[in-house]
């Protein structure tokens, strides 16, 4: 089984291909360009590099959010289109789930984010448990400052993952102290590699009714629904 692995949910864009669970290609940039633009010559040049065209695929992997909004939106528009062309599966992962797959080995909770402006973080908690990774605290948008409490009356080893972590770091140790393990720059850039192993033998979601996972309402969007309320 060959898989298209997208992912364009944060600063990062990512595109790689596996072989069933092996990776047989990737490619990576983490520098804040517009995706649009460079998401269909990224995918171009890496089925080249495999020596694959397109209907040699069989399924698509795609980072569904939370995240950019429009970063979110060019992945789905773009793997749906793929995936409704070829006819063939689609499966929506949570960019923050893909981003915990980088602690594949930690023994504790996983605390993924991505900063959502005025003290807010999109979250959740995971940990590996069997060989699986467990979402084990609801993935939602909230002040970080909550985020930290809750963890520290968990009392357990954490580790920290996100491209924004400059942010939050001296927060995250003033709080939890010891307990808090950050690791070093690389680790907090999801790899479309792992978004792809996290997929290959999910279950499809319907190609047409998937969505974004946002967490949130666009700030556009949430205006508009209190215009219209007031209204009432």
């Amino acid at each position: 089984m060959n898989v298209l692995a997208i992912d364009t949910s944060n600063q990062a864009l990512g595109v790689a291909i596996l072989n069933n669970d092996k990776v047989i290609g990737e490619i990576v940039t983490n520098i804040a360009k517009n995706h649009s633009v460079r998401l269909m010559p990224a995918i171009d040049q890496l089925m080249k590099e495999v020596s694959l065209t397109a209907d040699q695929l069989d399924k698509i992997v795609v980072a569904k959010g939370p995240g950019s909004y429009t970063g979110v939106r060019i992945g789905l528009a773009t793997a749906k289109t793929f995936a409704w062309a070829l006819d063939i599966p689609i499966v929506g992962v949570s960019s923050l789930e893909v981003l915990a797959y980088q602690g594949r080995f930690f023994d504790g909770l996983i605390c993924p984010f991505f900063d959502a402006r005025r003290g807010l973080v999109f979250t959740g908690g995971y940990q590996w448990k069997n060989q699986k990774l467990e979402l084990v605290f609801e993935e939602k948008n909230v002040a970080m400052e909550d985020v930290l409490s809750k963890l520290a009356e968990e009392k357990k080893n954490v580790l920290f993952l996100s491209p924004d972590i400059a942010l939050h770091r001296e927060n995250i140790k003033e709080v939890l102290g010891d307990l808090a393990h950050i690791p070093e720059g690389p680790y907090h850039v999801a790899r479309p590699s792992l978004l792809g192993l996290a997929g290959v033998n999910r279950q499809a979601d319907n190609t047409h009714a998937l969505t974004p996972n946002y967490l949130r309402l666009a700030e556009a969007e949430a205006n508009w629904l209190k215009a219209q309320e007031d209204k009432k």
